[in-house]
């Protein structure tokens, strides 16, 4: 993709990153696994490096259901299993390299409602507006559901959004779903980034 910005972007106080959703059973292998997933770890640890350096905050939300929840398809929802609360593969991957002061927020947790946003029903944005969060800087799984609401969300709320165009991946069921979500997200007014933009 290119992208729009003229020069490196440099993270600064004010600016968040946030990882959604890299937990292995969206990577290849989990019970719902997103194509060619795991191909965004080496970059969000370049972000993560990039954020760690800076002391500035770094959230990763988590699907974190319950062994019944709606949105699974023995329930009647759309999903089979995936991300049970303290399974394995609601873990986050040991490749991933979160530091220690990452805040984690799970969502999803309630049995009879979904959600596919960071901010549903959770402390995120509280816990932004805590530590003067204005930009976010957002990718991770998968970019047509999660990556999408959590980005929505933060437009929403007045939050400045830079779209890891890189650090993303999609479900695709239909096969353009993740390309129409990402046309989206740029369209309601995320800006696009790639880890080379970023300032060293």
């Amino acid at each position: 993709m290119t992208t729009t910005n003229p020069s490196a972007v440099e993270p600064a106080q004010g600016d968040a990153l946030v990882l959604v959703d890299v937990q292995c059973d969206f990577l290849p292998g989990g019970s719902l696994a997103v194509p060619k997933g795991d191909e965004i770890i080496p970059v969000l640890n370049r972000y993560l490096a990039a954020f760690s350096r800076r002391g500035l905050p770094i959230f990763a939300t988590r699907d974190w259901h319950p062994p019944s929840h709606c949105s699974f398809k023995n329930r009647g929802g759309q999903w089979p299993v995936h991300c049970v609360a303290n399974t394995p593969g609601a873990a986050f991957p040991a490749a991933l390299k979160l530091p220690p002061e990452a805040v984690v927020i799970s969502k999803a947790r309630f049995v009879d409602r979904d959600a596919y946003s960071g901010f549903d029903r959770t402390e995120l944005e509280a816990r932004l507006r805590l530590v003067k969060a204005r930009r976010l800087f957002i990718g991770g799984l998968a970019t047509d559901y999660c990556v999408l609401h959590t980005v929505r969300d933060a437009l929403d709320r007045g939050f400045k959004v830079f779209l890891l165009c890189d650090a993303i991946r999609a479900v695709n069921l239909r096969a353009d779903d993740g390309a129409k979500a990402e046309a989206e997200m740029l369209s309601l007014g995320a800006l696009p980034l790639l880890v080379h933009e970023l300032a060293a």
